[in-house]
């Protein structure tokens, strides 16, 4: 249902109040041609309202000619900031960059955000934003799970269809995405709502089983029939089942890079205010999956680059794969049971 202009001017407020926007603080609004206009126009205004020096920053869109999809995520090859010191040192210069064009696993985003500026990212449709407007209490559960991840050296992954994944962990850091950016540096999504980290390098093995209804991603796809991962020495290396497993086999082998088929990023959902099913719900072109990344209770686990946690491998291929009804172990601890998370109680003034 379409939002007004009011209702997205005023969730726009909550979030730049959350990220501690002050009156004569410099903002700029990053796009380019899929930005959304009315989400556009609605953080302008929000930014000018509360006092900021607003700028927009539009930059050309790159890797049509390489990438097999619209998504923004589907190809992490150059961006529109690569060999642009102009551009970059524009935002450097700013205290909040708002990225409605999508700006990811770039060495040019680590460095704006190493000078302190904080970036927040918010290209969902303008209901998805309004729906998922985060909270303060959002950011105390994640940072609760992130604490516990960080603290924990093995992450062990089971499922009734058959999953049983280990992965050593500790190498890399815990991240928890809240959806504002309230720290110096700081880079965020809005709506997001999940702690993750990724396993030590060569630290995963075991077997994935994405079950029927689990969803691929930017495939933007319910699985039909289970496509089954065997993970040996941090990669995936065989990829099984029938047409669903062919489809994904076929998309990474596109790429023609090993790197591809490691685990990346490994996490679960924390945000009740996301919802498993309502993917089925939009057009494949219209949102890039957050409802699926975030929705609680999921195990969700990546394909592809570690270089945002500060490791050495990069590749154009990433793939997020939210499963259901997963339990997840912190040394043998449970942290989620079934696709249910154990904090309820701790955390209900999160839902």
């Amino acid at each position: 249902m379409p939002v007004s202009d009011h209702q997205l001017i005023d969730a726009w407020k909550q979030v730049l109040t959350l990220s501690k926007l002050e009156p004569g603080q410099t903002v700029t609004v990053l796009t380019s041609a899929a930005t959304h206009p009315q989400t556009l126009s609605c953080a302008l205004l929000a930014c000018q309202q509360m006092g900021a020096i607003a700028n927009r920053l539009d930059l050309p869109p790159v890797n049509a000619e390489k990438a097999l999809s619209r998504d923004s995520l589907a190809y992490l090859g150059t961006t529109p900031l690569t060999g642009n010191r102009a551009a970059i040192a524009a935002l450097k210069a700013s205290d909040l960059v708002l990225d409605l064009m999508t700006l990811l696993f770039s060495p040019e985003q680590h460095e704006i955000l190493a000078g302190g500026t904080r970036i927040l990212l918010a290209v969902e449709p303008p209901e998805v934003l309004v729906r998922m407007v985060p909270t303060a209490a959002d950011r105390k559960r994640v940072k609760a799970a992130a604490a516990r991840l960080g603290a924990a050296r093995e992450m062990h992954v089971t499922s009734a269809a058959g999953t049983d994944l280990r992965c050593r962990i500790g190498e890399f850091p815990a991240i928890s995405e809240y959806g504002f950016v309230d720290e110096p540096g700081r880079w965020d999504h809005w709506p997001s709502g999940f702690a993750l980290t990724w396993p030590d390098e060569g630290g995963a093995s075991g077997r994935i089983v994405i079950d029927r209804g689990d969803i691929l991603l930017p495939q933007k796809s319910y699985v039909s029939e289970a496509i089954v991962l065997t993970v040996e020495n941090g990669y995936a290396t065989h990829i099984e089942g029938g047409l669903d497993a062919e489809l994904l086999s076929d998309y990474m082998a596109s790429f023609g890079d090993p790197e591809a088929y490691a685990i990346s990023h490994i996490g679960w959902g924390l945000q009740p205010r996301a919802h498993w099913s309502t993917l089925g719900l939009y057009d494949r072109e219209a949102t890039i999956g957050m409802d699926a990344r975030a929705y609680e209770g999921n195990f969700l686990f990546s394909l592809g680059p570690n270089n945002e946690a500060g490791g050495q491998r990069t590749t154009a291929c990433h793939i997020d794969i939210p499963l259901r009804k997963c339990t997840v172990r912190l040394d043998g601890d449970e942290k989620v049971k079934d696709g249910k998370v154990l904090d309820n109680e701790e955390h209900a003034d999160a839902r």
